[in-house]
């Protein structure tokens, strides 16, 4: 299941200009983290969501593939239109699936640095108690 999940997550946040897309902030070790970390139900949406991203591209860009086969360029369409979506609950979906990819992307220290930002410090992988 991360195949799909991470390629529906890159089709998100591709490269752009000065931008570093998704794959270039560590994506595996995150949705590796990521999954360990987060509830049953959480993970259960992203999971589903990255299906309903895979596999209606029929219905988005009218060719009869799922999203990981297409080309470049007909998968940044799928992305745009299915992100866009008239339906409410296909958009949901896909903002389900695009919120962990920003973190991901947005904690990266070269995507930080691109925008002036100082880097986060390492997790101290313990509950803030006080």
């Amino acid at each position: 299941m991360l195949f799909f999940v991470r390629n529906a997550m890159l089709a998100f946040y591709p490269r752009t200009g000065d931008l570093p897309g998704l794959e270039d902030t560590d994506i595996d070790v995150f949705l590796r983290q990521f999954r360990r970390e987060t509830t049953f139900t959480f993970w259960l949406g992203i999971v589903l969501s990255a299906w309903l991203f895979q596999w209606t591209p029929l219905f988005t860009v009218f060719v009869p593939l799922p999203a990981f086969l297409l080309p470049k360029g007909l998968r940044d369409k799928h992305a745009r239109k299915i992100g866009s979506s008239e339906l409410y609950l296909v958009r949901q979906a896909m903002l389900i699936l695009k919120m962990p990819a920003g973190l991901c992307w947005g904690r990266h220290p070269d995507v930080r640095k691109r925008f002036a930002l100082p880097a986060y410090a390492p997790d101290p992988t313990t509950w803030k108690t006080s």
